[in-house]
């Protein structure tokens, strides 16, 4: 996939070199710095949520909730975007929080800091002051494999946005999302590794992974891996309205003449599948 599926996962750790040899490229690896080189964008993302915030409620945003924060990179490139922002990020996983409160909110102001507050809690629990904006990016939910508990989910999200608030998720699949496969994509000195190791058709249980490969050909093997139901859009639809959200849309990436994705997204109800394709899905209270 282009992107990938969350911040969960543990890494496994490389072998060691010989004895008296340098540490290969994979043992001295950062797997949140690689994540956050390869995966997340999120100064894109800011800018679909500034133009779908705008173009459905008329103003720009200034609070966000990202939940399944992780680093809480989102969050700290929303502080930053402008003086009067907000942002709060909740994960259950102290490992990547700590990454991220060493790392991305040292390089904030003291300013800026005092608008970000990252949560090491269950999303399920609804910590933080209510939010305009509230986001769960790489398809982070989908750890949430039965129906009353992802509704249960996303009637706490509702519960958290201010009344004019959208619920923004992330959502995969095509006919390539079922298959198992491996695809590769090279970044500035690694290469990313997709990997989908199994999915079950009969409960959609996929189990997938990131790897890292390096240019010593050592390897960070499954750095994370994600154990999750992959959700249908429809069925999304039908559990945020029965959340409480009073619409939801499906944003689908736009092509060009020669088919091939401009990275804008735009409001749609009808389009033929793809081998592999990325929405965005935006509830709205």
């Amino acid at each position: 996939m282009a992107k990938s599926k969350s911040k969960a996962g543990a890494g496994k750790a490389p072998r060691k070199s010989g004895k008296g040899k340098a540490p290969t490229m994979a043992q001295q690896a950062d797997r949140h710095r690689l994540y956050q080189l390869s995966v997340q964008m999120p100064d894109v993302e800011i800018e679909f949520f500034e133009r779908v915030f705008k173009d459905l409620r008329g103003s720009k945003p200034k609070s966000l909730r990202e939940d399944f924060c992780g680093t809480g990179y989102l969050s700290t490139a929303w502080v930053k975007s402008h003086r009067e922002r907000t942002a709060v990020g909740v994960d259950i996983d102290p490992d990547p929080l700590a990454w991220g409160k060493q790392h991305n909110m040292e390089g904030l102001s003291a300013q800026a800091r005092s608008r970000l507050t990252l949560h090491e809690a269950d999303v399920l629990d609804g910590v933080g002051e209510p939010t305009q904006i509230a986001c769960a990016m790489n398809f982070s939910f989908c750890v949430f494999k039965q129906r009353e508990v992802l509704q249960r989910y996303f009637r706490t999200a509702h519960g958290k946005l201010t009344e004019d608030g959208l619920f923004i998720l992330e959502i995969y699949g095509g006919t390539e999302a079922i298959i198992e496969l491996e695809e590769r994509r090279k970044c500035e000195g690694f290469t990313y590794v997709w990997e989908q190791e199994l999915y079950n058709p009969i409960d959609h249980h996929t189990l997938c992974h990131i790897h890292f490969a390096f240019p010593d050909r050592s390897k960070l093997e499954r750095a994370f891996t994600y154990d999750w139901r992959l959700w249908s859009i429809p069925e999304l639809r039908e559990l945020l309205l029965g959340a409480g959200f009073q619409s939801v849309t499906v944003y689908w990436e736009t092509t060009d003449e020669d088919g091939e994705g401009t990275g804008e997204f735009e409001p749609t109800v009808k389009e033929e599948n793809q081998e592999s394709w990325l929405v965005y899905v935006v509830a709205a209270k």
